[in-house]
């Protein structure tokens, strides 16, 4: 049944008459013998009609008419008039019935009561009046349990929150455990925050889950509140979560409140960054594909590769964590982590390599260069040139791993891999010879002087010609003509890397049309016919971890 619509046909003459507020309507009716508790649908009588109207006269005519007898009488939902005067502001109203001794604590169905209602609505005066009358200022009300001051300062009432603070419980906390500061931190209450703490509360009270106020305000955003709390004493080094030691710096990074997160890195403990038993902020901006967040946290110096957190969050690094999840919301949170220097490990290769895609793959090969053997130094690492970033010795030998291991998607990452400037005999193993599609293994033999090949090699082609599993294009099976021999030698002398990826060719002292020539252009790629396999890749991913093989082709 519908206890908030009223229909018409359900309401006493004297109940119509007090709702307009017509006292001698009302005093005529009453005279003349009709019934002053006649209800209606929604259990309302005259006295309820009349308080809500918020009229005096009818008020006091039937509480002087019936003795005080219907004064606390309830409505289908608990509402006293009393309830009803004061959650509409009907401050006169409010001040008749109490005299007439109606009950100021009265809980309705759903546990609100006059003093919770007059300050959900904001009527200062009403609640400056039940307090001084004595209603009780903490008991819980809905099914939230909150207090009146949980509720004003949720609304924002700041003169009410003032009443309130000199009789309330300031640590009064619901069913979370959450203060009324820490309401005012979660709704961006400045004022009210202001006031709670020039009156006592605790700026650092941590709910059930140990949320704290500054936590709760960075993830929402509320630069004001983070900056009073934080100029309040609130310790930005608390942990605020059972399972990990989330800090309100990683509220702000995964919901990229820029403001906020720049604040707080300032005074962040960087135990944070890298420290054992911790987890980076810049695993949360990444989960929250907030790369604004992500980029700031790599300009204030966090390390790309943070700690790892394979036990906490089931990921390596945050570079892992973006590359696992295949989505275009992605895509920049992968190329700032690996243009700023992040590891590239065999699991995240495998993200760029195990699929028919070669997004990903073109992503990390426009930030981190493939470099010629010969510039590595003793630890593995290439000296930067120009400001580009290389691949280290034991990245390209750990992307040879998983290319390796992927031949089936060849025709893929292979072209992408060689216009990069991958040198093509870094390719040129038995297993790749053995396994490659005819089409993949003639695009990778056309990049090299196939009749060069060691015997070994060339085995396995007479092997595979012989089963039939491979038909050479028209020429693999001559001697490489001149002009082939001479493109290879020149990008012998170039390097791969200079050839493939820039403009060097066009510095050349030879003819345009040969341009494309020298960058193997003009070799057809080749198409992709295979299905990938139907299991997911995160399958596929665990599959390789348990069976893969370390080939050292470096």
């Amino acid at each position: 049944m519908d206890f908030s619509e009223c229909y018409g046909d359900t309401v006493s003459s004297v109940a119509a008459a007090a709702r307009s507020g017509c006292r001698k309507a009302v005093r005529r009716l009453m005279k003349r013998g009709f019934c002053v508790d006649g209800r209606d649908n929604r259990g309302w009588n005259a006295l309820h009609e009349a308080a809500a109207a918020g009229s005096r006269g009818c008020v006091l005519e039937i509480v002087s008419a019936a003795g005080g007898a219907y004064v606390n009488s309830l409505t289908h939902e608990g509402e006293s008039a009393c309830y009803l005067a004061a959650q509409r502001g009907h401050l006169a109203v409010v001040r008749l019935l109490l005299r007439a001794h109606a009950d100021i604590n009265q809980l309705t169905n759903d546990l609100s009561c006059p003093l919770y209602a007059a300050v959900d609505a904001g009527h200062r005066e009403v609640v400056e009046l039940l307090v001084g009358k004595g209603a009780e200022v903490d008991r819980t009300h809905t099914a939230s349990c909150w207090t009146c001051l949980h509720q004003a300062v949720h609304k924002g009432h700041e003169d009410i929150v003032r009443i309130l603070v000199d009789v309330c419980n300031l640590e009064a906390l619901d069913d979370h455990k959450i203060s009324p500061l820490f309401v005012a931190a979660q709704y961006g209450q400045r004022e009210c925050l202001e006031i709670l703490v020039n009156a006592g509360a605790n700026v650092s009270s941590q709910a059930a889950d140990l949320a704290t106020p500054l936590l709760i305000a960075s993830q929402e955003g509320h630069r004001a509140c983070v900056d009073f709390l934080l100029d309040h004493g609130a310790d930005p080094d608390l942990a605020c979560s059972h399972e990990w030691p989330q800090l309100p710096i990683h509220a702000a990074a995964e919901f990229g409140h820029i403001g906020v997160l720049r604040r707080l890195i300032a005074v962040t403990h960087r135990a944070c960054d890298r420290g054992d038993g911790a987890v980076s902020p810049l695993y949360l901006a990444v989960h929250g594909r907030q790369s604004h967040s992500v980029e700031m946290l790599l300009r204030e110096g966090y390390s790309p590769d943070a700690q790892d957190c394979s036990h906490v969050l089931g990921v390596r690094s945050p570079l892992s964590l973006a590359l696992s999840t295949s989505t275009d919301t992605y895509r920049e949170p992968v190329g700032l982590l690996v243009a700023a220097g992040a590891r590239l490990s065999e699991e995240d290769w495998m993200y760029a390599l195990a699929t028919d895609k070669t997004d990903l793959l073109q992503l990390i090969l426009e930030h981190r260069l493939i470099p010629r053997p010969e510039t590595l130094t003793r630890d593995g690492s290439v000296p930067k040139h120009h400001g580009e970033t290389f691949l280290k010795l034991q990245e390209l030998r750990e992307l040879l791993c998983v290319a390796l291991n992927q031949v089936h998607f060849a025709a893929r990452w292979l072209p992408v891999l060689l216009k990069a400037g991958l040198d093509p005999s870094l390719l040129l193993q038995p297993h790749m010879l053995e396994q490659a599609d005819g089409e993949v293994l003639n695009y990778l033999l056309e990049f090299v002087n196939w009749s060069n090949l060691s015997p070994p090699l060339k085995c396995i082609l007479d092997r595979r010609r012989a089963e039939k599993t491979w038909e050479p294009g028209p020429h693999l099976g001559s001697i490489p003509r001149l002009s082939h021999v001479c493109r290879l030698q020149v990008r012998s002398v170039l390097g791969p890397d200079l050839l493939m990826r820039t403009s060097v060719v066009q510095q050349l002292p030879v003819p345009a049309p040969l341009h494309a020539f020298l960058q193997f252009r003009d070799i057809p790629e080749a198409s992709y016919t295979h299905s990938p396999p139907s299991s997911p890749l995160s399958n596929r991913m665990q599959r390789y971890r348990r069976t893969h093989q370390h080939r050292h082709v470096l």
